[in-house]
């Protein structure tokens, strides 16, 4: 039996102190907070975006940074798994759109009751508002770790699970990092993911809580596409945000000067309205609307084709006269509107800052840990689990099944 310390109460340190406890080791959680799962409770918007139904590689794929990484991890225990666990605790869960997995009940909190449910059946000891200041080590072995008091734990083994820099009032604000430093792991760059984008432009602040359904993006540099996608987004005081936005922010933060690229103004976002039709069909969307209200003025012929907030916004664009009769206007005017709603542009100047991120890019280098079983290649009996790694993936619930999947410190799947 070995006496098994995890620093980190979050979803990857509850299923890590489940995983060690089902093999019969001691098992205690040290969470800095008040209490365990302060991050997952907010995950989905609070409902908790458990899992994706995709399979391994779909998960990979969703994986943009160093995603290979996790195919051991992922076929050790998949989205089947965390499913099949939490059902056992009557938490039934749904597939929504995108493949993406929830409590039937939409509450997080019936997640987090059900992991708790289980690390005490398993007797794991749950120690709150305590902090590790150190991983004690001799002779690269792990020996335990000294906490804020003084006091020192023995450990055979020590899980590090203490999530990224995002959301620092649920507990995660990068102090595992240092811990791993102090002991010679290396940390690659810190930066924010699934994060909202800064747009200077007037006409995010116009908008401002605008939510788009069923739009089509292109994010752009110059005429170079960085990525596409389609889905639902949202314009705020400061720019613009959402799920394809969230998704869009991973692949910006790894592209070549992007922070120069921001200065410079060659960010573009495109969004395409009306992506179901074409420009042809459109403008037969268009000759039929204005059919109906050819005597009434421009400002007031959109409100069959567009939000109502969007309305005098593509009207400036179009410098089209708003008082100008539907019957009046011309072909030429009328494919400017078309253009316009299948390519309305915006200029991205940088992302939020990485406390709004919904997950942190970077964390310890994947070459220095076992993938197998997540074991430090540099420290004998110190373990990685969830966020701290640097692996980060999509919007869609694959975040939350790295967490699960890296909890491998054993590789037993006999779970109830």
């Amino acid at each position: 039996m070995n006496k098994v310390i995890i620093i980190g109460g979050g979803p990857a340190g509850m299923i890590a102190g489940i995983s060690a406890a089902n093999i019969g080791d001691r098992v205690t959680i040290i969470e800095k907070m008040n209490s365990c799962g302060k991050k997952l409770l907010i995950t989905g918007k609070g409902r908790c975006n458990i899992t994706n139904s995709t399979d391994i590689n779909g998960f990979i794929e969703n994986t943009p940074c160093n995603g290979k990484f996790l195919y051991g991890a992922l076929k050790n225990f998949d989205n089947n798994d965390i499913i099949d666990l939490l059902e056992n605790e009557g938490v039934k869960t749904k597939i929504e759109r995108g493949g993406r997995i929830f409590p039937i009940s939409d509450k997080s909190q019936d997640v987090l009751n059900a992991l708790l449910k289980i690390l005490k059946r398993s007797n794991v000891m749950i120690l709150t508002n305590t902090e590790v200041k150190k991983i004690i080590v001799d002779d690269g072995l792990v020996k335990g770790v000294k906490l804020n008091t003084g006091e020192e734990l023995n450990a055979d083994k020590v899980i590090l699970a203490t999530g990224g820099k995002s959301y620092p009032a649920t507990g995660s604000n990068g102090d595992g990092y240092m811990l791993a430093k102090e002991l010679g792991h290396t940390v690659t760059r810190i930066r924010p993911s699934l994060i909202p984008l800064i747009s200077k432009d007037e006409e995010c602040r116009k908008l401002q809580g605008l939510s788009l359904r069923n739009v089509a993006i292109k994010l752009k540099n110059n005429n170079k596409v960085i990525y596409e996608d389609f889905g639902e987004m949202l314009f705020t005081h400061y720019g613009v945000s959402g799920p394809i936005i969230l998704s869009a922010s991973a692949h910006l933060i790894r592209y070549k000067n992007i922070d120069k690229l921001f200065e410079e103004g060659n960010i573009k976002l495109e969004i395409d309205l009306k992506p179901a039709l074409t420009e042809e069909k459109l403008d037969i969307r268009i000759l039929r609307d204005f059919e109906k209200v050819k005597n009434k003025e421009f400002k007031n012929s959109l409100e069959k084709l567009l939000p109502q907030k969007l309305i005098p916004v593509i009207i400036e664009k179009t410098k089209i006269n708003p008082y100008k009769r539907v019957n009046e206007i011309t072909k030429e005017e009328r494919q400017r509107i078309i253009n316009i709603l299948k390519c309305f542009k915006i200029t991205i100047n940088g992302i939020r800052p990485i406390t709004e991120a919904i997950i942190t890019s970077g964390g310890i280098d994947t070459k220095e840990i076992n993938p197998k079983t997540m074991e430090s290649k540099i420290i004998k009996g110190l373990y990685f689990a969830g966020e701290i790694i640097d692996v980060d993936a999509l919007t869609g619930g694959f975040n939350l099944q790295i967490a699960w999947s890296t909890r491998i410190y054993c590789r037993t799947l006999n779970w109830f």
